[in-house]
Parts: C-alpha cells; structure tokens; sequence
C-alpha cells in the first residue's frame, strides 16, 4: 500500500525512521519530487563545483559520490534506493565531489525552494531530512574507519555486508544476496585499490566459499566469515539495534 501511495519516495528511511513520520510528513515528501529524469547508463547527475537549486533523490538503481585526482576516480560513498544522495547541496549550494549514476538510474529532483517551506513550516519533518544527512556522515565515518584498518578483502567484505543491509532496509535484497552493477573497476575505486588487485580480492572471497561477485549480483555464501572478515558491525546504519531512532 505504502509504494501505491508514494511511488517515489516510498523507500526514503525505510528500515531507520521512517516510522517516525506521519501520513502527512509522507505526502509532503512524495509532492516534494516536482521532476524525474530516468538515466539508461552511466550519467553525471551532477558535476562538482556546478551550482545547485534542487536534490536528488533515488528512486531505482546506484549511484556514486566521485572525486577525480591525479588521474584516479575514487568513490567515496554509494547511494541505494531511497536516499537523497545531496540533500546536502541544499545548504552548500556547490558540492567538492560529483554524483554519478552506476547503470540505469530513476532520480526524483526537489526544488530548494519547496525545502525552504518545509524549514519554514514543518520543523520535525525538517528535521528527518537533516537526520538523513547525517547518516550519510556516519557512513562517511565508518568508510574511513575501514579503509584505513582492513585489507583490501577486508575492505571488499565489508562494502557488500553494508550494502546489503541497506538494501535489505528498502525490500531489495534477499537471505541470498541481492543484485550489484557495479564493475570490478567501480568496486576497485570504491576500496582504495586498483582493478587488478580488486581482481585477485574478489577470486579470493569467491575461492574462500564468502561470496561471490558476477553477472551483476552478489551471492553471499558464507554470512558469517563475511561479517568477521569486514568487520561489519551495522550499528552505525541507524537501523535495529541500540542507536535507532525510536
């Protein structure tokens, strides 16, 4: 009933808090969404430094945060279904890294002015969407945290058990696994790391009976070895466990 009522936003923190908001917090988030763009493979949504008058949210498929130096891509968060991926731009006006779509993307586009009014009149839905924002932060946090503790397995285990979770919040993965466009190169650039070496990690999770990553989905094969090697602990998502938001 929920996706019938509001098609597009129907996943935004779903799985966090989205208990926490009301029939009319729901409609005035589905009505924020004035235009949607389908993009069928990969797009720059948004370049850094362009100036900003609307977020985005994402409705279906991946998307990237980029930022480009010194010849190299590197993918600083990933964004699933039902995220406002720069809800942030609404203060920043110009974003330090750019938003890339991964495959085929349906984004739903909220007019800075319409987030205004809700500042204006609706304080605890304003507040919803700031907490949205600061999930993105903790994930930020927990990136930075395993990149710069783990091995580049470890690192690739605990990419999929995020991301799994997440997806398993918005009604999109399965006790199996869960469907994953992303390239060895794209996978690569999201743990630090180059394509061949991200070759040899993923042969290595596959070989070790935890998971295996091809033809677009990841099929997990052993969850246990594969939280114990990320070192995934999914507090930090804000979803069932001790920081919650009842």
């Amino acid at each position: 009933m929920t996706s019938t009522l509001y098609p597009l936003s129907h996943r935004f923190l779903l799985g966090r808090a989205r208990h926490r908001l009301d029939d009319e917090d729901q409609r005035t988030i589905e009505e924020m969404i004035t235009d949607v763009e389908r993009f069928t493979s990969a797009h720059s949504v948004l370049e850094r430094g362009d100036v900003v008058s609307r977020s985005t949210l994402l409705i279906e498929g991946f998307i990237a945060r980029v930022i480009k130096q010194d010849g190299r891509r590197h993918i600083l968060a990933l964004h699933v279904p039902g995220d406002f991926v720069d809800l942030h731009a609404f203060a920043l006006k110009r974003l330090d890294h750019s938003i890339v779509s991964i495959g085929p993307v349906l984004v739903g586009y909220t007019p800075h002015t319409k987030l205004e009014e809700i500042l204006e009149t609706r304080p605890r839905l304003a507040r919803m969407l700031w907490f949205s924002t600061l999930l993105d932060a903790a994930m930020h946090r927990e990136w930075i945290l395993k990149l710069e503790h783990l091995s580049a397995d470890g690192r690739l285990a605990h990419l999929i058990a995020e991301i799994w979770q997440r997806l398993d919040f918005v009604g999109m993965a399965d006790p199996s696994g869960f469907s994953f466009p992303l390239t060895q190169q794209e996978l690569a650039d999201s743990c630090g790391t180059t394509a061949i070496h991200m070759n040899r990690v993923v042969r290595k999770l596959r070989e070790s009976g935890i998971a295996d990553i091809s033809r677009g989905r990841v099929t997990i094969m052993d969850t246990d070895a594969l939280i114990e090697l990320g070192g995934f602990d999914p507090a930090y998502l804000y979803g069932k466990g001790d920081l919650m938001l009842d």
